[in-house]
C-alpha cells in the first residue's frame, strides 16, 4: 500500500467537536435572528435542532449540509429576509463561535507537517468563517489548502473540494487519506479515490461511519499512528 502523503480534514465534528461548539451556539444564534422565543424554536425545526433541548437531530441540515443550504431551510420562516442577506448574517456569527478542539490541534497538525504531510481542509462552511475559526485555533498557517462550499469547488459529498488538494498539494489521490465525521465526508473521499478514515466527535455513529470508512476513531489524535503504519502495510 502507498504511504499517506496527504491528509484532508473536515472541520466541523472532525477537527473541533460539533457538539460541544455548535449547540449551544445555534440557539444564541436563533434567538437572534427570530422575533421571539417560538419563533426560534420553528427555526429550529426547519433545520433539524430542538431548541428547547439544545440538541441537533441525527440528520440536521446543520451537521453536513452547506451554509447555502441552511439558508435555504430557513428562508421560508423569515419573510422580508433575502438569501444574501442571510448568508451574511450567518457567516458573520458563525465565525464568532466559540471552537471546541476535538484533541489539541498544535502539537497534532504540526507532528504531521514534521512527518513531511501536506494538510487541507475541506468543509461545507463557507471558506470566511472556516478560516476564521482555523486561525483563532492558531492553526491555520499549517494548512496547505482551505476550500469551503462557495470556494468554487462544490460541497461534499461530491469530490470536488478533494480532487482540488489533490491538484493544489501535487499528490495522487492513493496517497492522501480523508478524515471526516459525517457520510458526506467519507462520500466524498470515496468518490474521490482516498483512504477515509471517520472519527466520532460529530453526530454519526460507529456504525454508520464504518460503513464507508477503512476505521473509525473516537477522534484524530489516533491519526498519525495510524498513517505511520500505513506505510507498513
Amino acid at each position: 500500500m502507498r504511504p499517506v502523503r496527504g491528509v484532508l480534514f473536515d472541520k466541523d465534528g472532525t477537527l473541533f467537536d460539533f457538539a460541544a461548539t455548535w449547540q449551544a451556539w445555534c440557539a444564541v444564534f436563533l434567538e437572534r435572528i427570530a422575533a421571539d422565543a417560538m419563533h426560534a424554536a420553528r427555526l429550529g425545526d426547519a433545520i433539524g435542532f430542538d431548541y428547547a433541548a439544545r440538541r441537533f437531530a441525527p440528520g440536521s441540515v446543520v451537521v453536513a449540509g452547506t451554509t447555502s443550504e441552511i439558508a435555504a431551510a430557513l428562508l421560508p420562516h423569515l419573510p422580508g429576509q433575502s438569501r444574501s442577506s442571510l448568508l451574511t448574517v450567518m457567516n458573520a456569527e458563525a465565525a464568532r463561535a466559540p471552537q471546541v478542539e476535538a484533541a489539541p490541534l498544535v502539537p497534532l497538525l504540526g507532528g504531521l507537517r514534521q512527518a513531511g504531510l501536506r494538510l487541507g481542509v475541506a468543509t461545507n462552511d463557507s471558506e470566511a468563517p472556516a478560516r476564521a475559526h482555523l486561525d483563532r485555533a492558531g492553526i491555520l498557517h499549517l494548512f496547505d489548502f482551505i476550500a469551503g462550499f462557495d470556494s468554487g469547488h462544490g460541497g461534499k459529498p461530491a469530490p470536488g473540494q478533494l480532487l482540488a488538494f489533490a491538484d493544489a498539494v501535487g499528490l495522487p489521490v492513493e496517497e492522501i487519506v480523508m478524515v471526516g465525521d459525517s457520510t458526506h465526508d467519507l462520500e466524498a473521499g470515496r468518490a474521490a479515490g482516498m483512504r477515509c478514515v471517520g472519527v466520532l466527535t460529530g453526530l454519526a455513529g460507529r456504525d454508520e461511519l464504518s460503513a464507508r470508512a477503512d476505521i473509525v476513531f473516537d477522534n484524530i489524535s489516533a491519526l498519525p499512528a495510524w498513517i505511520a503504519g500505513q506505510a507498513q502495510v
